[in-house]
């Protein structure tokens, strides 16, 4: 049973998210001093944080990681870049993300020079979405 078609396709996952839905709450968030750490420092939160929300979809257990890891502490660029390996970490490849503006060009150009994955970004209005690709940049 070779045949490719009866392979289940893992890449058809998308997630959709409401950037401001997660900046709001982390500006609602009373901080602890471990929030702190987890701000700075957003994937140590994230192993210690990810056993509690295993039984979770791809998708829930995505925006449960991107409410630890969303900050006002950083730029939305950086923030954009978090929610990019948090979606390959949960083998999500399509990511569909409500912005309040616009990203400019420069911005687009400093994401994906950043993310450690392959991305195709394309925008349209204040929606971005991004195709993380197999390959990996070093």
């Amino acid at each position: 049973m070779a045949d490719g078609r009866l392979v289940p396709n893992v890449r058809t996952d998308k997630a959709s998210l409401d950037y401001m839905e997660y900046l709001s709450a982390s500006c609602k968030k009373h901080w602890s001093f471990l929030d702190a750490i987890y701000g700075v420092l957003p994937f140590f939160g994230m192993v210690l944080r990810s056993r509690a929300i295993q039984s979770k979809s791809k998708q829930e257990r995505l925006k449960a990681l991107a409410l630890q890891v969303v900050s006002t502490q950083v730029s939305d660029e950086i923030n954009i870049v978090r929610l990019i390996e948090l979606a390959k970490q949960q083998q999500i490849y399509d990511i569909d993300i409500h912005l309040p503006y616009s990203l400019t060009d420069e911005q687009l150009v400093f994401i994906k020079g950043e993310s450690k994955h392959s991305v195709v970004l394309s925008q349209r209005d204040e929606h971005l979405s991004v195709q993380i690709r197999s390959i990996q940049v070093m």
